[in-house]
């Protein structure tokens, strides 16, 4: 019983750290088009350096993917099929993690 809690709160963890990005990776889409329209001009200290944050985040993993899908109409759609492929990934983890708490009990 005492393995079930702490694989419980491992998973919790790496699940908080996966929100975070995805919450980063929104954060640089949101940016991203923010400059794309000019509602933000890129001298705008705060948004540079929060979109730089988020760019040095991310790209490492959205770099494969940008190499595999094309942007369509000028859209990169690589976030949004990163964002899908980590839910999708999620949710069999969690299924799987129910199953062995209540399987515990």
């Amino acid at each position: 019983m005492q393995d079930t809690g702490i694989l419980f709160i491992l998973f919790r963890l790496v699940d908080a750290i996966v929100q975070l990005f995805m919450v980063v990776l929104i954060v640089y889409v949101v940016i991203s088009w923010l400059y794309a329209f000019d509602i933000v001009g890129r001298g705008n200290q705060f948004i540079r350096s929060t979109w730089e944050f988020c760019r040095r985040i991310t790209d490492p993993v959205l770099r494969p993917l940008r190499r595999l899908i094309p942007p369509i109409a000028g859209v990169d759609l690589s976030v949004l099929v990163l964002i899908l492929g980590i839910q999708l990934l999620l949710l069999p983890l969690w299924w799987w993690l129910y199953g062995v708490l209540v399987g515990a009990r």
